[in-house]
């Protein structure tokens, strides 16, 4: 998990995940109160894990002929790999 560049304090998983659902939002520091921004490598990261898997089975990997099984199988897809963004993101802290 991402920690502060100034104190150390460990963000939170539910405010990094909050930060990428609401178009990147910059995080404050509960400790020293230093805002930290989501670097442009990690905004791919976040597509890659999440909508691209999604995309890429219901397009190309989907072995159901029912549309709403895909869907459902695409929408597990997107939260298992939101679920694991907070942990492969990065924030650098802004001047």
């Amino acid at each position: 998990m991402q920690k502060c560049k100034n104190c150390n304090e460990q963000f939170s998983w539910t405010k990094i995940y909050h930060s990428l659902w609401w178009n990147y939002k910059p995080i404050h520091c509960n400790q020293c109160g230093a805002t930290h921004k989501v670097t442009i490598p990690s905004r791919f990261i976040f597509v890659s894990l999440t909508i691209l898997p999604m995309v890429i089975f219901a397009n190309f990997l989907s072995p159901f002929n029912n549309p709403f099984g895909t869907i459902g199988i695409a929408l597990f897809i997107l939260v298992i790999g939101s679920m694991l963004t907070p942990f492969c993101v990065r924030y650098k802290k802004s001047e």
